[in-house]
């Protein structure tokens, strides 16, 4: 695994040892930022079950101003921080150790909005997929935002999350990865 592109580009980062996460590949990764955007101009994103913290610092490595990391699994998170170290992204990060659904209660309580919102929980959870409708409905997420999903292809993801449409998904072996946008136009 390795930072794809931007300004860490091409920096390796630690896998997480033993099988209780999936890591995002290095080409699915690089798919998935072809499709939502390739670079970013700032903006806060939410890396939910972060795992080693692939997504969340592809992000920042592609123009995110800050990123939060979410993951409960102490091998996992003690990965994320030695990843967040190793890029030297700690001033532009927040790692919370903590349950998802716990977190995302947490995170409404503050007055901050998310541009990229990456969610690839244990696929065998589909429950988890709820929480992206508990930010929206909150108004967490920017209009121009996106939301990613990453989940197996058993699971069935609805059309929309109020205002944001699925506008793409796509397959990767037994994965899909779903980007949904806002269509309401701003002053709507």
């Amino acid at each position: 695994m390795r930072v794809v592109a931007g300004e860490r580009k091409g920096m390796p980062l630690k896998a997480i040892a033993g099988n209780t996460t999936r890591p995002t590949t290095d080409k699915v990764k690089e798919s998935i930022f072809n499709i939502i955007g390739p670079f970013f101009d700032g903006g806060l994103a939410l890396d939910l079950f972060a795992g080693s913290g692939g997504l969340g610092i592809e992000s920042l490595s592609r123009g995110a101003e800050r990123a939060i990391f979410i993951e409960k699994d102490p091998k996992a998170f003690q990965v994320l921080q030695e990843n967040i170290k190793k890029c030297r992204y700690e001033e532009y990060t927040e790692l919370f150790r903590i349950d998802a659904k716990r977190a995302v209660k947490a995170l409404l309580k503050r007055d901050i909005t998310f541009k990229l919102v990456f969610l690839d929980p244990p696929y065998h959870q589909q429950e988890y997929y709820d929480l992206v409708q508990i930010l929206v409905d909150n108004r967490k997420i920017q209009q121009d935002g996106i939301i990613l999903c990453e989940h197996a292809k058993e699971i069935g993801l609805p059309q929309n999350f109020g205002e944001f449409v699925l506008t793409r998904q796509e397959t990767y072996g037994g994965t899909i990865i779903s980007v949904y946008r806002c269509t309401e136009e701003e002053g709507e």
